[in-house]
Order: structure tokens, then C-alpha cells, then sequence
């Protein structure tokens, strides 16, 4: 293994997470150095807890960790294939913050489908405590704020900002 900079170790951290949630560059920096930095001062909490939040209440994400994906890949996949609503509205755009009490559902004509009578069959997927599952309905409801501390992470969010703090 090689031995990294400090610079590296940084690097690496944050492309790891980067890509962990399927983002660009662009959007990655949006959301770590504007989005969750002005609201983690609105709302007097860390800087880190408020990237997480971010990061977890995307619309995609929130797919994911109900367990109706398998992966972030195929999350987006559902939601840009226009699969989902979101409080009622077919919506299409992953990157969309998702609020507590917020409802997404599969669209009616595609509950029958395959790919969704099996969605929540796996014993294994265990919805995050932040997301109530209604398998008879078809519908996720965020229900509170994620916490940072009940998702195993191997990066390190601090270290991610303090790669973009750095001048």
C-alpha cells in the first residue's frame, strides 16, 4: 500500500465519498462548501452533521436506504426513469432534498412490475431508522433528520471539509 501526503489521504477520503453517493464534482463541492455549511450556521450544528444530512436526504439516497434499491446506481436509475413521486408529483430529478414528512411512492401503474413486487422481499435490507417503509402502499416517509452516528461510513466527514477549507 502506498503511503499518501496529507493532501492524498484527503483526496482520497473525499473521492471515496464523492463517489460513494454518485456525484460530480460540481455538485459535491455545492453541496459541502455552500448547502451545508450555511445551514449548519442556521441551525448552530456541526459542520459535518450537516453534510451527512445533505447528503442522506437526497431523493436518491432516500430510495436507497429504504431499501427499494439495491444500489445508488439503480436509485437514480428509478427516480430519472420517472418511477416515483414525491408527495403525489411524478418527480425525476435525484438530486432533490427530500424534507421530514415528505412521501415518495412507485407510481401506481408500475407497483405491479417485478421489479417492485420484489423491491422489499430481501430479509436483509433493513430500512435506516430515519425512513418508514409502507410495503402495502409502496411508499417511503422520511420521518426525522438522519443522524450521523447510525450509518457505518468509511469516510471521514470532517476530513472532507477540511480538503475544501484548505486555501
Amino acid at each position: 500500500m502506498p503511503r499518501y501526503s496529507e493532501y492524498g489521504k484527503l483526496l482520497r477520503n473525499k473521492q471515496s465519498l464523492k463517489r460513494s453517493y454518485l456525484l460530480s464534482e460540481r455538485q459535491f463541492a455545492t453541496i459541502v462548501k455552500e448547502k451545508s455549511q450555511r445551514y449548519a450556521k442556521n441551525n448552530n450544528m456541526s459542520h459535518d452533521n450537516a453534510l451527512f444530512q445533505f447528503l442522506e436526504t437526497r431523493l436518491d439516497t432516500v430510495v436507497l436506504r429504504s431499501g427499494l434499491a439495491n444500489s445508488i446506481m439503480q436509485a437514480r436509475q428509478m427516480v430519472n426513469h420517472g418511477h416515483l413521486t414525491l408527495n403525489g408529483v411524478k418527480h425525476n430529478i435525484p438530486s432533490t432534498f427530500v424534507q421530514v414528512g415528505d412521501v415518495i411512492a412507485v407510481r401506481e401503474k408500475l407497483q405491479a412490475s417485478p421489479l417492485y413486487g420484489q423491491a422489499w422481499s430481501n430479509p436483509h435490507a433493513t430500512p435506516a431508522s430515519w425512513v418508514k417503509v409502507d410495503k402495502n402502499k409502496f411508499a417511503i416517509e422520511l420521518i426525522s433528520q438522519p443522524k450521523m452516528g447510525e450509518m457505518e461510513s468509511d469516510s471521514d466527514f470532517l476530513k472532507v471539509i477540511e480538503f475544501y477549507a484548505r486555501a
